[in-house]
């Protein structure tokens, strides 16, 4: 390789300090058979209709995307029961997040989130130069609702909540949300983000329709990602009430959201699909509920999860018991000292990780 010129740009000081994402590890293609649990993804491909819609879009390849993406706004609005122009979308929950802070946080300004929770939060507060506020979970995994309410202050802008929570699984109800939203000053926006919401009990699932009604600080965040199995088309959208979203398309990427993405995430909506959607929901947290059982049985004691993974919190063990996974064609996804997540993939990934566990709690030499 030749010699690279001298370098003499100068960098914002904000990312000496600033995390890198660490996204989940594929699993080695080297002929055996491995499983790649590592990444909160589908195990299904997307539904045939879905999939036929993104590729009759690439017609149009040569063209822009409609800005406005009117048909998936106006579907959007009609599912949630707002107008159109209140669905902010952009490519994926997580760049939605972005534009949040982007169109509230100030140089100085401080975003409250509970610790931890998803990786990419403190990288999008510090990135554009916002203060990280992390309050750490209870002791049983779960967002420390007082003490977040604790943590707001006059320089608080954005509170993020994450229902369920990824990594640790469990998920707040209607009336802790109501109870916090009590506590908070109305100028402060407190958005929702509930990227594994399909996954959540619908018995019990949080009421985010009535509270966003009653809330004029509250956005909701929700992604194509997971149950539509579009992670790979970038597309999510909030639903936000209308001056903040209004703002929210004065900061966001233009043309976010690609044409086959808008085709595909339109027909998610349409004809069948949803009830497609909803079995491949009900057999997920059918083998939530199946694997939890099996490692209660060897002994775990796991964080009540309601998304489309599993948590073990192994801390300072975290990394062993990853590599231990990894060797017995298994990837999952470490968190430091913390603890270990598991997504709940293809049934064969799912005995494996029971009986890697299984094998994990056994005496080793």
């Amino acid at each position: 390789m030749s010699d690279q010129p001298a370098e003499s740009i100068r960098l914002r000081p904000a990312l000496e300090s600033l995390p890198s994402y660490v996204a989940g590890k594929p699993a080695a293609d080297d002929g055996r058979a491995r499983y790649k649990a590592s990444s909160n993804e589908s195990p299904f491909p997307p539904v045939e209709s879905v999939r036929q819609a993104a590729i009759a879009a690439l017609q149009s390849a040569h063209r822009y995307p409609d800005a406005s993406a009117a048909a998936l706004r106006a579907a959007l609005g009609a599912k949630h029961g707002v107008e159109p122009a209140q669905i902010a979308l952009s490519t994926g929950s997580v760049a939605v997040t972005g534009d949040l802070v982007r169109a509230l946080v100030g140089e100085g300004d401080e975003v409250v989130f509970a610790w931890r929770s998803f990786e990419a939060y403190p990288i999008l507060v510090g990135s554009h130069g916002g203060v990280p506020v992390p309050v750490p979970l209870t002791a049983r995994h779960e967002h420390d609702l007082p003490a977040m309410a604790a943590a707001i202050t006059d320089r608080t802008r954005l509170v993020l909540l994450c229902t369920p929570n990824n990594p640790t699984g469990p998920a707040l109800s209607t009336e802790q949300v109501e109870d916090f939203l009590a506590r908070v000053p109305e100028h402060v926006v407190v958005a929702i983000d509930e990227a594994y919401r399909e996954f959540h009990d619908p018995a019990t699932v949080l009421g985010t329709a009535g509270i966003f009604r009653r809330h004029g600080n509250v956005v909701l965040l929700r992604t194509f990602s997971k149950l539509q199995a579009l992670a790979g088309l970038r597309i999510g959208y909030a639903v936000a009430h209308p001056r903040l979203a209004r703002a929210l398309g004065q900061v966001t990427l233009p043309f976010g959201a690609s044409i086959p993405a808008q085709a595909a995430a339109l027909a998610t909506l349409q004809g069948d699909v949803p009830q497609e959607l909803e079995r491949r929901a009900a057999w997920i947290r059918a083998e939530r509920s199946r694997v939890t059982a099996a490692l209660a049985g060897q002994g775990w004691s796991l964080p009540v999860s309601q998304g489309n993974f599993v948590y073990l919190p192994l801390g300072a063990e975290s990394a062993a018991f990853a590599e231990f996974a990894e060797a017995r064609g298994l990837v999952l996804r470490p968190y430091g000292a913390d603890g270990v997540r598991a997504t709940l993939a293809e049934q064969e990934a799912n005995d494996l990780l029971i009986e890697i566990a299984g094998a994990w709690r056994q005496p080793r030499a």
